[in-house]
């Protein structure tokens, strides 16, 4: 296949990514993202080594599925020596000094000020005083099932409010 610069990959990818993609696919478990890494990895190498996808030293696709091969043991290797840390946290990003607390409470103390009073006073007893539904009931004044239908209209308002703020949820 004699074919130059970037349509050397479309080419290969035209007539053999689906082959590299299923190869690869089951290598990497169904890992759909690892194995188009791999398959890209693949089609690079061929970029950078177009003499051996000549068809006089052999199958083009066998250097292709060989290489592919190649790639996710390396891959696999490398992953047994350093295995992925994987967590549901972000990464720390500097040191806590409470400024992002303080602003996140500005933003949240400004969008309450827009929403009624009613709605207000739920908030603050369920969420903010930590009361129960019952407990808030009594303090307000009001049946549970009121308490229950506020918080649930107030924390609507509260989020609307909020992207309108510009926050994003």
């Amino acid at each position: 296949m004699v074919v130059s610069d970037g349509r050397l990959i479309r080419a290969l990818y035209h007539e053999h990514g689906a082959a590299l993609e299923s190869y690869a696919i089951g290598m990497t478990n169904g890992d759909l993202g690892r194995a188009q890494d791999a398959v890209q990895e693949v089609l690079v190498r061929a970029w950078r080594h177009p003499e051996a996808l000549d068809g006089r030293r052999g199958s083009t696709r066998g250097w292709l599925l060989r290489t592919l091969r190649n790639v996710l043991i390396d891959e696999w290797r490398a992953r047994s020596v350093r295995p992925e840390t994987i967590t549901d946290q972000p990464p720390e990003t500097g040191v806590a000094d409470g400024v992002d607390d303080v602003l996140q409470s500005w933003l949240v103390a400004e969008a309450l000020a827009q929403l009624s009073a009613s709605h207000q006073d739920v908030i603050r007893e369920c969420y903010f005083a930590g009361r129960s539904v019952s407990e808030a009931a009594d303090r307000l004044g009001v049946p549970a099932g009121t308490v229950k239908s506020r918080t649930h209209y107030a924390l609507r308002a509260l989020r609307a409010a909020l992207i309108e703020m510009g926050v994003t949820p």
